[in-house]
Protein backbone atom coordinates (compact mmCIF):
# COMPACT_ATOMS: atom_id res chain seq x y z
CA UNK A 1 0.00 0.00 0.00
CA UNK A 2 2.98 2.36 1.01
CA UNK A 3 4.17 1.72 -2.49
CA UNK A 4 1.89 2.40 -4.58
CA UNK A 5 1.04 5.52 -2.70
CA UNK A 6 5.03 6.60 -3.80
CA UNK A 7 4.38 5.44 -7.13
CA UNK A 8 0.69 7.04 -7.43
CA UNK A 9 2.80 10.47 -6.51
CA UNK A 10 5.04 10.13 -9.64
CA UNK A 11 2.07 9.59 -11.75
CA UNK A 12 2.57 12.41 -15.02
CA UNK A 13 -1.19 14.54 -14.95
CA UNK A 14 -2.45 14.39 -18.35
CA UNK A 15 -4.68 17.08 -19.80
CA UNK A 16 -8.50 17.13 -19.00
CA UNK A 17 -9.74 19.32 -21.81
CA UNK A 18 -8.70 20.61 -25.10
CA UNK A 19 -7.48 23.75 -24.23
CA UNK A 20 -5.45 22.28 -21.01
CA UNK A 21 -4.04 20.37 -24.05
CA UNK A 22 -3.41 23.02 -26.23
CA UNK A 23 -1.48 25.31 -23.45
CA UNK A 24 0.55 22.36 -22.28
CA UNK A 25 1.85 21.94 -25.98
CA UNK A 26 2.30 25.97 -26.50
CA UNK A 27 4.41 25.64 -23.39
CA UNK A 28 6.62 23.09 -24.56
CA UNK A 29 7.32 25.02 -27.68
CA UNK A 30 7.40 28.43 -25.61
CA UNK A 31 10.20 26.09 -23.87
CA UNK A 32 12.05 25.46 -26.82
CA UNK A 33 11.56 28.39 -28.87
CA UNK A 34 13.51 30.18 -25.36
CA UNK A 35 16.24 27.85 -25.93
CA UNK A 36 16.84 28.27 -29.41
CA UNK A 37 16.94 32.19 -28.71
CA UNK A 38 19.13 31.67 -26.04
CA UNK A 39 21.59 29.52 -27.93
CA UNK A 40 21.68 31.86 -31.44
CA UNK A 41 22.35 34.61 -28.83
CA UNK A 42 24.96 32.95 -27.00
CA UNK A 43 26.17 32.08 -30.18
CA UNK A 44 26.51 35.79 -31.31
CA UNK A 45 27.86 37.04 -28.15
CA UNK A 46 31.10 34.49 -28.13
CA UNK A 47 31.52 34.74 -31.94
CA UNK A 48 35.18 35.57 -30.99
CA UNK A 49 35.64 32.49 -29.57
CA UNK A 50 33.56 30.30 -31.02
CA UNK A 51 34.15 31.15 -35.00
CA UNK A 52 37.19 29.93 -35.08
CA UNK A 53 37.01 26.54 -33.30
CA UNK A 54 33.80 25.68 -35.37
CA UNK A 55 35.67 26.51 -38.54
CA UNK A 56 39.11 24.48 -36.96
CA UNK A 57 36.35 21.29 -36.65
CA UNK A 58 35.08 21.89 -39.94
CA UNK A 59 37.97 21.64 -41.49
CA UNK A 60 39.41 19.27 -39.05
CA UNK A 61 36.61 16.92 -40.56
CA UNK A 62 37.50 17.63 -43.86
CA UNK A 63 41.16 16.49 -43.38
CA UNK A 64 40.22 13.65 -41.48
CA UNK A 65 40.32 10.98 -43.90
CA UNK A 66 44.28 11.95 -44.76
CA UNK A 67 45.13 11.92 -41.47
CA UNK A 68 43.79 8.59 -41.36
CA UNK A 69 45.78 7.29 -44.63
CA UNK A 70 49.21 9.28 -42.43
CA UNK A 71 48.60 7.26 -39.48
CA UNK A 72 47.90 4.11 -41.36
CA UNK A 73 51.34 4.43 -42.56
CA UNK A 74 52.64 4.50 -39.02
CA UNK A 75 52.75 7.98 -38.88
CA UNK A 76 52.63 9.15 -35.20
CA UNK A 77 49.03 11.00 -34.64
CA UNK A 78 50.59 14.11 -33.42
CA UNK A 79 52.81 14.46 -36.20
CA UNK A 80 50.13 14.15 -39.13
CA UNK A 81 48.08 16.89 -37.33
CA UNK A 82 51.34 19.25 -37.60
CA UNK A 83 52.00 18.54 -41.03
CA UNK A 84 48.69 18.89 -42.17
CA UNK A 85 48.42 22.16 -40.19
CA UNK A 86 51.92 22.99 -41.68
CA UNK A 87 50.56 22.59 -44.77
CA UNK A 88 47.50 24.28 -45.21
CA UNK A 89 49.11 27.27 -43.70
CA UNK A 90 51.69 27.00 -46.46
CA UNK A 91 48.93 26.84 -48.67
CA UNK A 92 47.22 30.11 -47.76
CA UNK A 93 50.72 31.96 -46.90
CA UNK A 94 51.21 31.20 -51.00
CA UNK A 95 47.82 32.30 -51.89
CA UNK A 96 48.07 35.88 -50.02
CA UNK A 97 51.45 36.79 -51.47
CA UNK A 98 50.37 35.75 -55.12
CA UNK A 99 47.43 38.40 -54.95
CA UNK A 100 48.97 41.04 -52.24
CA UNK A 101 50.78 42.83 -55.09
CA UNK A 102 48.20 42.75 -57.69
CA UNK A 103 45.70 44.04 -54.82
CA UNK A 104 47.69 47.12 -54.07
CA UNK A 105 47.81 47.93 -56.77
CA UNK A 106 44.09 47.93 -57.57
CA UNK A 107 43.85 49.69 -54.19
CA UNK A 108 46.13 52.07 -55.33
CA UNK A 109 44.02 53.00 -58.78
CA UNK A 110 40.44 52.94 -56.90
CA UNK A 111 40.23 56.69 -57.37
CA UNK A 112 41.04 56.89 -60.36
CA UNK A 113 38.59 53.90 -61.02
CA UNK A 114 35.75 55.86 -58.87
CA UNK A 115 35.95 58.77 -61.26
CA UNK A 116 35.43 56.69 -64.33
CA UNK A 117 32.80 55.13 -62.99
CA UNK A 118 30.94 57.84 -61.98
CA UNK A 119 31.71 59.37 -65.12
CA UNK A 120 30.10 56.28 -67.06
CA UNK A 121 27.34 55.93 -64.78
CA UNK A 122 26.22 59.70 -65.13
CA UNK A 123 26.15 59.12 -68.54
CA UNK A 124 23.56 56.37 -68.64
CA UNK A 125 21.13 58.11 -65.72
CA UNK A 126 22.67 61.45 -64.38
CA UNK A 127 21.70 59.97 -60.69
CA UNK A 128 25.53 60.97 -59.76
CA UNK A 129 25.02 64.19 -60.95
CA UNK A 130 21.87 64.81 -58.34
CA UNK A 131 24.54 63.49 -55.52
CA UNK A 132 26.78 65.87 -56.30
CA UNK A 133 24.39 68.69 -56.51
CA UNK A 134 22.80 67.65 -52.94
CA UNK A 135 26.88 67.19 -51.51
CA UNK A 136 27.30 70.60 -52.68
CA UNK A 137 24.26 72.30 -50.76
CA UNK A 138 25.25 70.48 -47.79
CA UNK A 139 29.03 71.38 -48.22
CA UNK A 140 27.28 75.29 -48.66
CA UNK A 141 25.65 74.89 -45.29
CA UNK A 142 28.19 73.18 -43.44
CA UNK A 143 31.50 74.66 -44.85
CA UNK A 144 34.24 73.19 -46.59
CA UNK A 145 36.92 74.03 -44.21
CA UNK A 146 34.80 72.38 -41.22
CA UNK A 147 34.61 69.12 -43.26
CA UNK A 148 38.42 69.00 -43.78
CA UNK A 149 39.24 69.76 -40.76
CA UNK A 150 36.95 66.84 -39.59
CA UNK A 151 38.51 64.44 -41.91
CA UNK A 152 41.94 65.42 -41.27
CA UNK A 153 41.50 65.02 -37.07
CA UNK A 154 39.20 62.13 -37.35
CA UNK A 155 41.73 59.33 -36.53
CA UNK A 156 39.27 56.50 -36.12
CA UNK A 157 41.04 53.94 -38.89
CA UNK A 158 44.00 54.30 -37.47
CA UNK A 159 42.21 53.26 -33.91
CA UNK A 160 40.17 50.69 -35.09
CA UNK A 161 42.99 48.86 -36.76
CA UNK A 162 45.04 49.08 -33.48
CA UNK A 163 42.25 47.79 -31.87
CA UNK A 164 41.71 45.04 -33.88
CA UNK A 165 44.86 43.85 -34.56
CA UNK A 166 45.68 41.80 -31.50
CA UNK A 167 41.98 40.62 -31.56
CA UNK A 168 42.58 39.07 -34.90
CA UNK A 169 45.89 37.99 -34.19
CA UNK A 170 44.32 35.91 -31.40
CA UNK A 171 41.12 34.44 -33.64
CA UNK A 172 44.25 33.17 -36.08
CA UNK A 173 46.10 31.43 -33.13
CA UNK A 174 43.05 30.41 -31.74
CA UNK A 175 42.13 28.38 -35.13
CA UNK A 176 45.40 27.08 -35.75
CA UNK A 177 45.31 25.57 -32.31
CA UNK A 178 42.53 24.34 -32.16
CA UNK A 179 42.47 22.68 -35.99
CA UNK A 180 45.53 20.85 -34.54
CA UNK A 181 44.32 19.71 -31.49
CA UNK A 182 41.30 18.21 -32.79
CA UNK A 183 43.05 16.56 -35.64
CA UNK A 184 45.67 14.62 -33.29
CA UNK A 185 42.56 13.74 -30.96
CA UNK A 186 39.68 13.44 -32.75
CA UNK A 187 39.62 9.58 -32.09
CA UNK A 188 39.94 10.20 -28.45
CA UNK A 189 37.05 12.66 -28.72
CA UNK A 190 35.33 9.77 -30.31
CA UNK A 191 35.92 7.25 -28.13
CA UNK A 192 35.31 9.43 -25.19
CA UNK A 193 31.69 10.58 -26.44
CA UNK A 194 30.89 6.91 -27.40
CA UNK A 195 31.71 5.84 -23.61
CA UNK A 196 28.73 8.39 -22.24
CA UNK A 197 26.30 6.65 -24.57
CA UNK A 198 24.42 4.40 -22.22
CA UNK A 199 23.11 1.42 -24.40
CA UNK A 200 24.87 -0.73 -27.18
CA UNK A 201 22.30 0.68 -29.73
CA UNK A 202 22.92 4.21 -29.03
CA UNK A 203 26.90 3.86 -29.19
CA UNK A 204 26.01 1.85 -32.62
CA UNK A 205 24.33 4.94 -33.44
CA UNK A 206 26.59 7.80 -32.46
CA UNK A 207 29.50 5.52 -34.16
CA UNK A 208 28.01 5.98 -37.43
CA UNK A 209 27.38 9.72 -36.56
CA UNK A 210 30.31 10.43 -36.43
CA UNK A 211 31.43 8.35 -39.75
CA UNK A 212 28.93 10.04 -41.85
CA UNK A 213 29.66 13.35 -40.68
CA UNK A 214 33.79 12.92 -41.54
CA UNK A 215 32.60 11.45 -44.65
CA UNK A 216 29.84 13.90 -45.84
CA UNK A 217 32.27 17.00 -45.01
CA UNK A 218 34.75 15.49 -46.20
CA UNK A 219 33.63 14.83 -49.64
CA UNK A 220 32.06 18.27 -49.51
CA UNK A 221 34.60 20.33 -48.84
CA UNK A 222 37.46 18.11 -50.67
CA UNK A 223 34.75 18.17 -54.04
CA UNK A 224 34.45 21.87 -54.06
CA UNK A 225 37.52 22.92 -52.99
CA UNK A 226 39.05 20.61 -56.67
CA UNK A 227 35.81 22.36 -58.30
CA UNK A 228 36.14 25.76 -57.07
CA UNK A 229 40.17 25.52 -58.45
CA UNK A 230 38.77 24.64 -61.77
CA UNK A 231 36.73 27.62 -61.32
CA UNK A 232 39.55 29.92 -60.62
CA UNK A 233 41.85 28.92 -63.14
CA UNK A 234 39.54 29.49 -65.60
CA UNK A 235 38.15 32.98 -64.24
CA UNK A 236 42.09 33.90 -64.48
CA UNK A 237 42.12 32.25 -68.44
CA UNK A 238 39.42 33.98 -69.07
CA UNK A 239 40.42 37.30 -67.45
CA UNK A 240 43.85 37.34 -69.22
CA UNK A 241 42.09 36.25 -72.62
CA UNK A 242 40.20 39.57 -72.52
CA UNK A 243 43.05 41.60 -71.25
CA UNK A 244 41.33 42.58 -67.78
CA UNK A 245 44.79 43.70 -65.76
CA UNK A 246 45.70 41.02 -62.77
CA UNK A 247 43.72 38.01 -63.67
CA UNK A 248 45.00 35.72 -60.93
CA UNK A 249 43.71 37.93 -58.38
CA UNK A 250 40.03 37.53 -59.96
CA UNK A 251 40.69 33.46 -60.37
CA UNK A 252 41.21 33.72 -56.47
CA UNK A 253 38.97 35.50 -55.57
CA UNK A 254 36.15 33.54 -57.59
CA UNK A 255 38.12 30.20 -56.03
CA UNK A 256 37.34 31.54 -52.58
CA UNK A 257 34.03 33.31 -53.16
CA UNK A 258 32.37 30.38 -54.64
CA UNK A 259 33.15 28.60 -51.43
CA UNK A 260 29.90 30.35 -49.59
CA UNK A 261 27.56 29.61 -52.89
CA UNK A 262 24.74 31.66 -53.99
CA UNK A 263 26.01 35.02 -52.59
CA UNK A 264 29.18 34.61 -53.17
CA UNK A 265 28.75 34.43 -56.93
CA UNK A 266 26.95 37.16 -56.79
CA UNK A 267 29.37 39.59 -55.07
CA UNK A 268 31.81 38.27 -57.91
CA UNK A 269 29.17 38.60 -60.68
CA UNK A 270 29.44 42.61 -58.97
CA UNK A 271 32.88 42.88 -58.85
CA UNK A 272 33.75 42.12 -62.25
CA UNK A 273 31.10 44.10 -63.85
CA UNK A 274 33.28 46.79 -61.71
CA UNK A 275 35.91 45.98 -63.34
CA UNK A 276 34.47 46.28 -66.46
CA UNK A 277 33.52 49.77 -65.44
CA UNK A 278 36.84 50.69 -64.88
CA UNK A 279 38.34 49.16 -67.36
CA UNK A 280 36.50 49.24 -70.96
CA UNK A 281 33.73 50.77 -72.32
CA UNK A 282 30.71 50.52 -74.38
CA UNK A 283 28.82 46.89 -74.50
CA UNK A 284 32.52 45.47 -73.76
CA UNK A 285 31.50 46.37 -69.87
CA UNK A 286 29.72 43.39 -69.68
CA UNK A 287 32.30 41.10 -71.09
CA UNK A 288 34.20 40.68 -67.64
CA UNK A 289 30.65 39.72 -65.86
CA UNK A 290 29.17 37.75 -68.74
CA UNK A 291 31.99 35.46 -68.75
CA UNK A 292 32.70 34.98 -65.42
CA UNK A 293 28.29 33.82 -65.08
CA UNK A 294 28.88 31.39 -67.75
CA UNK A 295 31.63 30.00 -66.25
CA UNK A 296 29.82 29.35 -62.87
CA UNK A 297 26.58 28.36 -64.48
CA UNK A 298 28.56 25.58 -65.94
CA UNK A 299 30.30 24.72 -62.67
CA UNK A 300 26.72 25.47 -60.66
CA UNK A 301 24.80 23.24 -63.13
CA UNK A 302 26.44 20.24 -64.62
CA UNK A 303 30.20 19.91 -62.97
CA UNK A 304 29.61 20.49 -59.38
CA UNK A 305 26.18 18.06 -59.52
CA UNK A 306 28.71 15.70 -60.99
CA UNK A 307 31.52 15.47 -58.35
CA UNK A 308 29.77 16.12 -55.52
CA UNK A 309 26.71 13.44 -56.72
CA UNK A 310 23.10 13.38 -55.29
CA UNK A 311 24.59 11.72 -51.70
CA UNK A 312 24.97 15.56 -50.11
CA UNK A 313 22.27 17.33 -52.30
CA UNK A 314 20.28 19.04 -49.95
CA UNK A 315 17.11 21.77 -50.45
CA UNK A 316 18.13 24.82 -52.16
CA UNK A 317 16.41 26.98 -49.96
CA UNK A 318 17.41 25.39 -47.10
CA UNK A 319 20.89 26.18 -47.87
CA UNK A 320 20.23 29.27 -48.71
CA UNK A 321 18.74 30.26 -45.33
CA UNK A 322 21.37 28.27 -44.07
CA UNK A 323 23.77 30.83 -45.29
CA UNK A 324 21.39 33.86 -44.82
CA UNK A 325 21.68 33.23 -41.02
CA UNK A 326 25.30 32.01 -40.92
CA UNK A 327 26.49 35.17 -42.73
CA UNK A 328 24.22 37.32 -40.04
CA UNK A 329 25.78 35.38 -37.17
CA UNK A 330 29.47 35.25 -37.89
CA UNK A 331 30.14 36.92 -41.21
CA UNK A 332 32.51 35.11 -43.83
CA UNK A 333 33.23 32.42 -41.06
CA UNK A 334 29.78 31.72 -41.10
CA UNK A 335 29.15 31.58 -44.85
CA UNK A 336 31.70 29.11 -45.20
CA UNK A 337 30.37 26.23 -42.89
CA UNK A 338 26.91 27.11 -43.41
CA UNK A 339 27.13 23.89 -46.25
CA UNK A 340 28.87 21.64 -43.55
CA UNK A 341 26.64 22.38 -40.67
CA UNK A 342 23.86 21.34 -42.77
CA UNK A 343 25.16 18.25 -43.78
CA UNK A 344 26.15 17.24 -40.17
CA UNK A 345 22.83 17.98 -39.06
CA UNK A 346 21.56 15.67 -41.99
CA UNK A 347 23.96 12.93 -40.68
CA UNK A 348 22.41 13.21 -37.18
CA UNK A 349 18.62 12.99 -38.30
CA UNK A 350 19.46 10.09 -40.59
CA UNK A 351 20.60 8.11 -37.99
CA UNK A 352 18.99 9.61 -34.83
CA UNK A 353 15.72 9.30 -36.29
CA UNK A 354 16.27 6.12 -38.45
CA UNK A 355 12.69 5.80 -39.20
CA UNK A 356 13.00 9.22 -41.15
CA UNK A 357 14.42 6.72 -44.12
CA UNK A 358 11.82 3.92 -43.98
CA UNK A 359 8.94 7.01 -43.99
CA UNK A 360 8.09 6.63 -48.15
CA UNK A 361 7.89 2.74 -47.40
CA UNK A 362 5.49 2.82 -44.93
CA UNK A 363 3.12 4.63 -46.04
Amino acid sequence: MKHERHTAAFVRLTPRTTLEAVLSSASKISLILAGLIIAVVAAYMARTLLAPITLAVVLGLMFGPLADRLERTGVPPWASAGLIVVIFIAVLAAIAISVALPLSLWVDRLPAMWERLRSEVAEWNGLLTSIANMQEGLRAAIGEDAQMTVALDDGSPVRDVAWLAPAIVAQVLLFVASMYFFIATRDEVRVAILSLCMTRRLRWRFAHVFRDVEALVSRYLLSITAVNTCLGVAVSAAMWAIDIPSPLLWGVLAFCLNYAIYIGPAIMAVLMLCVGLATSSGVEILLPAVLYLSLNLVEAQFITPTIVGRAVTINPFVIFLALAFWIWLWGPVGGFIAVPFCLICLAIFRNIVPLAQSWPQNR
